[in-house]
């Protein structure tokens, strides 16, 4: 069985936080609430792709997130 990912709730509103994949190449944890994210990170492999999730899921842990609030 694969090692589960833990993430934490967002460190802005508590809302849910879901690691996403875009165009196959880089990753990032979003709020499904608030919108909260961590930055992007690349990847080409396969191992490279588990280190990026891991790399984002321990920043979202730690808060290491961009937040845009209304009228920025």
């Amino acid at each position: 069985m694969e090692n589960l990912i833990e993430l934490e709730e967002c460190p802005c509103c508590r809302g849910a936080g879901i690691l996403t994949h875009e165009g196959g190449w880089n990753v990032q944890v979003e709020c499904s609430d608030c919108g909260a994210h961590t930055v992007y990170l690349e990847y080409e492999t396969e191992q490279q792709k588990k280190e990026a999730e891991l790399g984002v899921a321990r920043l979202w842990n730690l808060g290491k997130v961009i937040k845009i609030n209304p009228g920025e």
